[in-house]
């Protein structure tokens, strides 16, 4: 499955900030992301698929050929009518989510290690997110920062593709697509910029002049 994952944002309710999934949502489908997902740990099953449902609405009527992806949850990623699931280590194994999806739907799966990586790549896996490279306030579960050697590291042991993940924003995320990551995940970089639809454009610049020198 060929699958272009440069420009990967995450939405997240942040009162503070004043935005939720829909406005997130919004200003990435304006900016050109590739894909978004949608992550909610607190929300139960039947909000989550209500917001769900709501951003693959708004992703079709916009015409955008933008991946809708939810977090953790299979089967709120099927009743929505999302393209597929994100999946961390804690979640379903690789191969038996994939059985419950199909052969039609994404496969995400989140990896630290290359040990990891290759055993999501064997349960099925369309494509790798790679984390945490930076340290990250979004995600204080996620572990230590791996850092650029250690994203080198995955990149170096499978071909699946690879979205960044972890503290990435616009001072660094160049950084992280010369080192072999084929896209950036992005959450506080778009939900608490001053305008979201500015930061999402800035980043999908960054992506684009990064594929123009590869």
């Amino acid at each position: 499955m060929a699958l272009s994952l440069g420009l990967y944002v995450i939405t997240c309710r942040d009162p503070g900030h004043g935005v939720d999934h829909l406005d997130i949502a919004r200003a990435a489908l304006r900016g050109g992301a590739d894909a978004i997902q949608l992550r909610d740990k607190e929300a139960g099953g039947g909000e989550l698929l209500r917001v769900s449902r709501e951003v693959v609405r708004l992703a079709r009527s916009s015409g955008s050929a933008c991946l809708i992806l939810v977090n953790d949850r299979v089967d709120v990623a099927l009743a929505c009518g999302a393209d597929g699931v994100h999946l961390g280590q804690e979640d379903l194994p690789a191969d038996s989510a994939r059985r419950i999806l199909g052969v039609g739907k994404v496969l995400g799966v989140s990896a630290g290690t290359v040990e990891e990586a290759l055993a999501a790549r064997d349960g099925g896996a369309d494509y790798l997110g790679v984390g945490p490279v930076f340290a990250t306030p979004t995600k204080p579960d996620a572990g230590e920062p791996i850092g650029i050697e250690g994203l080198r590291k995955i990149r170096e042991a499978v071909d699946l593709p690879i979205v960044a993940i972890g503290g990435i924003n616009a001072e660094n995320a160049a950084l992280v697509l010369r080192a072999g990551a084929d896209g950036i995940a992005v959450i506080s970089a778009v939900s608490a910029a001053e305008d979201m639809n500015e930061a999402v454009g800035r980043l999908r610049r960054i992506v684009d002049a990064h594929r123009k020198e590869r």
